[in-house]
């Protein structure tokens, strides 16, 4: 466990923020890594210990970097001991004791305040005559020939958008009291930047007063800078990509006979159920994307007609040719048509629908283009049976333009379906395969029963904007039309 301090001042008061990150914790899931999260706690004498705070919890992660810092005020004149608890979190209790222990670690707080000489950078764009940090970089222990790692930053946050604002550059010698001793500081400008490489004198004012054989107190070389459009999902959207609807239902026996009413299936008295109210609630949304309105629908787990015989991807409108339905009204029309018609059966099998979706997704992939994009909404009861298939079948698709969504309908069990959505890391089939990028979404409908329609579709679609984005930047497909870029302005030397 790897600890980075951070100290801040306020009301007299030294504050430690204590950023933690892990290396190879073990497994304590059967089908995936564990799920940590770390406690922090204080020895406040006695034997007893207090918790002072909690990191986030990372799914599926062995070698965890948490986000969230904790923080705890610092006290020269008393020893501070504190304990890192390592926990695997597989419910949503708040307590820790029936989560696995992972393990831990005990230190003092001073015991991370001994070190040499450890540089850092700080970046300052000047506004109205005042300089504002924009970026500090990460320290480098004990070193006089640091390499910093690359960074982004946003063009509107670094410079205001103008290449010429004047940038002040600080290398600092870290201190862990807060008092960092300044190294020296160049003046440039994003156009400057540009120019690389390029190497900057850091120059200490002070000791440049004081000796006049002072040149300066080292260099800094910049390798590479570069500035990146990045494009929004808007960008790609009003760019006239598409975004193409497909729906698959659970017509498995688990769900209940339709006629009774306490199937899933069963149609009351206004003619809905929880698998219309959730498909109600995506659809309204995702079919202001597509400008033909046209959606393929398609059950599983039932036996057809006239054979019989179990399907995982039967069209609802029972023509295979032709499996579109005419706006989302058109899939609740061909639902209930559906229901009568078939014998719920069983097992859930995910994989069939996913492939054939996958299908359309490589042949829009082929094009090159980013003009297609494709979201599977999966409505079902229960738990996967096809496990090892539907992994295979998420890694594969996730090499393509598609996400797909899943609402568990129902009050069932759907571990095995949060397994799917590998929010704390790549989701991976038993033979190692990994998934180019996490396209599964899984919220299940009762969270939502009684809040407004809006919160759902919210829920369930907020990550598809994001994923589409990740998969055409990875692609480097800018969108198809986009309005004409602002002339560059000439690079000037910045006046500071």
């Amino acid at each position: 466990m790897v600890l980075h301090l951070t100290f801040l001042m306020a009301h007299c008061v030294t504050l430690v923020q204590l950023s933690i990150s892990c290396d190879h914790l073990i497994d304590k899931d059967i089908s995936s890594k564990s799920d940590p999260l770390c406690v922090l706690l204080q020895d406040v004498g006695g034997g007893s210990w207090v918790e002072l705070g909690r990191t986030e919890q990372i799914r599926n992660c062995s070698s965890p970097e948490f986000s969230k810092t904790l923080q705890l005020e610092y006290h020269f004149e008393t020893v501070q001991k504190l304990r890192f608890g390592i926990y695997d979190i597989d419910n949503k209790t708040p307590g820790l004791g029936d989560d696995d222990f992972l393990g831990g670690a005990e230190c003092s707080l001073g015991q991370d305040f001994l070190g040499k000489s450890d540089p850092f950078l700080e970046f300052f764009r000047q506004d109205d005559g005042k300089w504002h940090l924009v970026y500090r970089s990460e320290v480098i222990k004990n070193n006089l020939n640091p390499v910093w790692k690359r960074f982004s930053v946003p063009l509107q946050h670094f410079c205001s958008g103008d290449y010429n604002t004047p940038i002040q550059v600080r290398c600092s010698d870290y201190d862990s009291d807060g008092s960092h001793d300044l190294i020296g500081t160049f003046y440039t400008s994003l156009a400057q930047l540009q120019a690389v490489p390029g190497e900057f004198e850091c120059i200490h004012p002070e000791k440049q007063k004081k000796k006049k054989s002072y040149k300066n107190s080292g260099t800094v070389c910049v390798k590479i800078c570069q500035v990146e459009t990045e494009y929004s999902f808007l960008d790609y959207v009003m760019g006239g990509c598409q975004i193409n609807f497909t729906v698959g239902m659970d017509f498995t026996g688990s769900n209940g006979d339709p006629s009774s009413p306490d199937s899933l299936h069963y149609l009351s008295p206004t003619g809905v159920n929880e698998y219309l109210t959730a498909l109600w609630s995506v659809g309204s949304v995702v079919q202001d994307y597509d400008s033909d309105k046209l959606f393929p629908a398609f059950g599983f787990g039932a036996q057809v007609p006239p054979h019989w015989q179990v399907s995982h991807e039967f069209a609802l409108n029972f023509k295979p040719d032709n499996p579109y339905c005419e706006g989302i009204q058109g899939i609740v029309d061909a639902y209930r048509q559906a229901l009568p018609q078939v014998r719920l059966y069983g097992p859930t099998n995910f994989a069939p629908i996913i492939n054939h979706v996958a299908r359309f997704a490589a042949q829009a992939a082929y094009q090159r283009t980013p003009s297609q994009y494709f979201v599977l909404l999966l409505l079902t009861d229960g738990a996967v049976t096809d496990v090892e298939a539907t992994c295979q079948a998420v890694v594969n698709a996730s090499k393509l333009p598609m996400s797909v969504i899943i609402v568990g309908v129902g009050g069932a069990d759907f571990e095995a379906m949060e397994q799917l959505d590998a929010d704390g890391g790549p989701l991976r089939t038993r033979a190692g395969e990994s998934a180019a990028r996490d396209i599964v979404q899984f919220v299940p409908y009762r969270q939502f029963q009684n809040a407004p329609r809006e919160a759902l579709a919210q829920a369930v679609l907020a990550e598809v904007p994001t994923q589409l984005v990740s998969y055409f930047k990875a692609q480097g497909w800018a969108p198809l039309k986009m309005p004409p870029s602002p002339a560059k302005v000439p690079a000037q030397t910045p006046q500071v």
